[in-house]
Formats: C-alpha cells, structure tokens, sequence
C-alpha cells in the first residue's frame, strides 16, 4: 500500500529531473463504461517478448500472470498489447504500466472514473463536427480507447445514435444536411464480452454553416472600359491580373477579335505568368506596346478569361493619346504673382517710412542694444554757400521737435562743447559720443564754420560716421558746383533730408518722417547738460 502512494510522487519527481522521465498518458472513463489502454506497438522493439501489465489502482498487481478467471473477476481482460477494462468503477481508477520487463520500455496510464457527469469530463470528451447546408454529412463516432478487433471474446456490435435524447434511424448520415440538424449528439458503442453488453459512449457537437460559396475565377484588373492615356511613340505595359481555381483556366489579349500574338519582336505582344497558391492561382497577362502608334489608338483592346467550370469573362481597354497641357493658367497665374508683387514693391517704396516709423513708434520694432553713446545724434552747423541757410528760428525750432517732440538728446556746438577747446578737437569729440552727425546748412554762421570740414573729412570718412545732411531747396539748385569739395563728398556719403522752411515745420510733415527715419531710434535717456562746475574740470575738459 505504501508503495502504491509513493508512486505518483515518485512520477513527479522523475518527471523534473529530466534523467529518467518516465511517459505517461492521461485517460477519462464514465463510470460503468468500457474503456480500452492500448500499449504502443514500437514499445515492444523484441516480437519474442512478452508485454507486462501492472496495475497500481488499489495495490501492485501483475495483470498478465492472472488466469482469466482472475481476470474476469477484476472486470479486465488482458491481451497481448491491450488491456480492457469491461465496465470502470473506482476500484479501477489509478495508475498502470505495460513494459518489457526493462523501465527504459515502459509507459504509464493514469486513469481517471468519473461517477458523475461534471464540466471537465464533458469538456474532455466532447468532439466537434462541421458541415454545410445542402450538402451530405457523415457523422463519425470517435474510435478512443476502443478495445482492438482481434480480443478473443469481445464482439463489437453497431454503433447507436441520439439526439438530445432521441434515437436516430439514420445511423449518423445525412444525405443534405440542414441548419435544423444543428446539434448535439450521442453515439454508443457497444461490445458482447461472455454474454454480456458493454457501452462506449461519445458526444459529438454537430455544426451546420450556411452552403458554401462557389469560388468564382475573376478578373481582379484592370476594369471593364477603362481608358489609359498614352504618350505616341512610348512604351507601354498594361497588365491583366485574374485569380482561377483550375490549372485548366486561361488568360489572353484579343485586338478586335483577333488574339495578340506573344512573339516579343512584334510591336504589340503579350506574355503571360503563372503563381500557384494553395487554394488559388493567380495569373497575370502583360500586353506590351513597344512604341504606341496612331492604328494602336484606333483598336480596342480585350482581356478575356476562359474557365472551364464557369461562363468566361473580359475586360475592354481603350487606349487615347495625352493631351497636351495647357500653359495658359500657369502663364496667368505667374503673371498675377508679378503684379502682386509689383504693386507690393510700390506700396513699399512709396510708404515705407511711414511704415518703418509705425513700427517703431507703435510696436517697438528696433533694436534696444545700447552702443554706449552719449547722444542719439550731433548737429553740425556750418557757412551755406548761399544766402538761403537755416536761420536762427529755424535752427532753435529744429532742436526743440527734435528734443522735446521726439525724445532725441542731441549734442549742440554752443551748448555742449567748452570754451577754449580747440575747434577740430571738440567736433570730433562731439562726433566720437554720438550716433549720428547731422550736417546743418545755416545763415548766418554760428559754428565753426565749413572750413572746418576739410579739416576733419579725412576722419569721418575713417571712422564711418553715420551722415545726415540737411538740404534747402536753394542748395539742391545749386548743388552741381557751389558747394565745398569736402561737403560734396561728405554729402554723398550720407543720407539728404530736404528742409522747404515753413512747409517743413510740423512734426508730422514729411522732413520730420524723413530725418526720423534716418535717425536711430531714440535712447530715451534723461537729458543732461554738460556744464563745469569746478576749474578742475574746465581744465580736464
């Protein structure tokens, strides 16, 4: 009895070492039925050797030294490779072994007897069949752990089916199956063992799907009437693809009702490739143009495909020539984004200071850097040439809009520069610490006069001072000759704003928006006079 507990254990552990994993095989029998183990035919490598049955069910016994009366008694019945159990119990339920005396040959049964009907087993013994509507189906009752034909006394008898309780006298046939057919069913197998009946019984789930649908060889491309543009004198490959189910289907080019040849030295040809799948084939006509002609224009084309087991198909091209492209809207459209970009080109000529100026004044659109200038710009006055300079009211009146109307912090000769400095020294200190120098017609002279340019051209030039000079419209008359040679040239290195006097006076006039452009954004800093306070200072200025 020990030896009988340890022995699932022992299967166990076997098992997970790997050395000697012995083989085992699972089996689920209803209580009162037959139920059959089979020995494998390769475990038995020597024909003279005899097959050993053990049972481990409720202690060791050898089945195969038992007489048949022992046998009988045990409800077994033992035959070469089999062993029948003729009506299981649980008395029967446990571990078997058949082998060769060797344990290298051995193979393990482990029977389970169900007294009652649960899930598992029903799951475990239940068989599936599927048919189709309208057509024959057969069922088969499953040959699982069935006793073998040759057992000395056990006689099979025809096999019995039911439906949900309900016998059948079709004996599993049916001619055209129908979707009320659906089901479950039961089959039972019966043998005759010394007068006696013993069942086998099976269920097998039946499945009625709707008929099948025919597989029908189609042309896939391309569709009938489709028109293909063409280039006259190009090669072109139209390809007809189709899916057949028989080797004995076809796929072909016809021209009218002629069929296209497939030698590849005419001008027009078609070759043909196969590729066989499981279920289908799939065939692919390639009708070839070497150079497309005006006569290919005027013919139709036909891919046809012949079946043997369906009316044939086909499909009918028509070539036409490309037509060539019309330049008439690309032209109108080029010729509308040059006007559009004329007239946008103007707008900005002719406004883009008063845009500049908005941008700025309005959305601070300018650099903030600071350059470490002390004055947004230095006015420069000097001896006009002619009669027609800024004036003293002019001059004050230019400072003060500059100043107090637009936030410049200017750099002035008489108010800035100290006394005693010489002239060339302090201009171009004046210039050094400012952003801009904005060249001042006057009359009469109240700086230090046009011969100072001369003196200090040279440097401008050299340091690239930003010049802005204030014209009068007596000096653009008389700008070809009048003016000094050092303002000529000082003046075309800079920008020109012309002053038109009383015209010019509001801050809103166009000099105003003219020299603001010209300007660099103001700094905004306070404004400071430079005035000595101690005679250190005089003497370090």
């Amino acid at each position: 009895m020990v030896k009988v507990l340890l022995l699932p254990l022992i299967l166990l552990l076997t098992s997970k070492t790997g050395a000697c994993r012995p083989r085992h095989k699972e089996i689920c029998v209803k209580e009162g039925e037959m139920v059959a183990l089979q020995c494998p035919s390769h475990i038995n490598h020597n024909s003279d050797a005899k097959p050993i049955w053990t049972s481990y069910a409720t202690q060791e016994v050898d089945l195969t030294n038992m007489s048949s009366a022992e046998q009988r008694q045990m409800g077994v019945q033992v035959y070469g490779m089999s062993l029948v159990i003729l009506s299981a119990s649980e008395n029967h339920q446990g571990n078997y072994s058949c082998s060769l005396g060797n344990v290298s040959s051995q193979l393990w049964f482990m029977l389970t007897v169900n007294t009652a009907q649960s899930r598992e087993y029903e799951e475990r013994t239940k068989y599936s069949k599927t048919c189709y509507a309208q057509e024959s189906c057969k069922l088969n009752c499953p040959d699982v752990n069935i006793p073998a034909e040759n057992i000395p006394n056990i006689t099979r008898n025809s096999i019995t089916w039911h439906k949900e309780g309900e016998s059948l006298s079709k004996d599993g046939y049916f001619s055209s199956v129908e979707e009320k057919d659906h089901g479950v069913y039961t089959c039972t197998r019966s043998y005759l063992y010394h007068g006696q009946t013993y069942n086998m019984t099976f269920t097998v789930v039946l499945d009625v799907k709707p008929k099948k649908s025919e597989k029908t060889a189609v042309i896939v491309s391309p569709r009938k009437n489709d028109v293909f543009h063409v280039d006259l004198g190009s090669t072109v490959v139209i390809d007809c693809k189709a899916v057949t189910y028989s080797d004995f289907d076809g796929v072909f080019w016809l021209s009218g009702k002629s069929f296209v040849d497939k030698k590849a030295n005419l001008s027009v040809f078609y070759n043909c490739t196969r590729e066989n799948n499981a279920e289908e084939i799939k065939m692919t006509a390639s009708l070839v143009f070497r150079k497309v002609s005006e006569e290919d224009l005027s013919k139709n084309y036909t891919c046809k495909l012949e079946t043997v087991y369906q009316t044939s198909s086909f499909v009918t091209i028509t070539l036409i020539k490309k037509a060539c492209p019309s330049y008439i809207s690309l032209a109108l459209s080029v010729v509308g984004i040059l006007v559009v970009m004329a007239v946008a080109l103007v707008i900005y000529v002719k406004l883009k200071i008063d845009i500049t100026l908005f941008l700025r004044d309005t959305l601070g659109c300018h650099s903030s850097g600071s350059d470490g200038k002390s004055y947004d710009a230095f006015l420069m006055y000097y001896k006009s040439d002619t009669d027609e300079g800024l004036n003293a009211h002019d001059r004050r009146w230019l400072e003060s809009v500059l100043e107090e109307t637009f936030g410049y912090r200017l750099c002035l000769y008489d108010r800035d520069v100290l006394p005693g400095k010489a002239a060339a020294e302090a201009v171009l200190d004046c210039t050094e610490q400012s952003r801009t120098v904005v060249l001042v017609p006057t009359s009469p002279d109240p700086g230090p006069g046009s011969g100072l340019l001369s003196a200090i051209h040279a440097a401008l030039v050299e340091r690239q001072t930003r010049l802005i000079f204030i014209k009068t419209e007596t000096t653009e008359m008389s700008m070809s000759g009048s003016l000094h040679e050092a303002l000529h040239l000082l003046t075309e290195a800079g920008d020109c704003v012309t002053w038109k006097g009383v015209s010019s006076m509001p801050p809103s006039s166009s000099f105003w928006k003219q020299l603001r452009y010209h300007l660099p954004v103001p700094q905004h800093a306070p404004k400071m006079r430079l005035l000595p306070q101690t005679i250190q200072d005089v003497a370090l200025w």
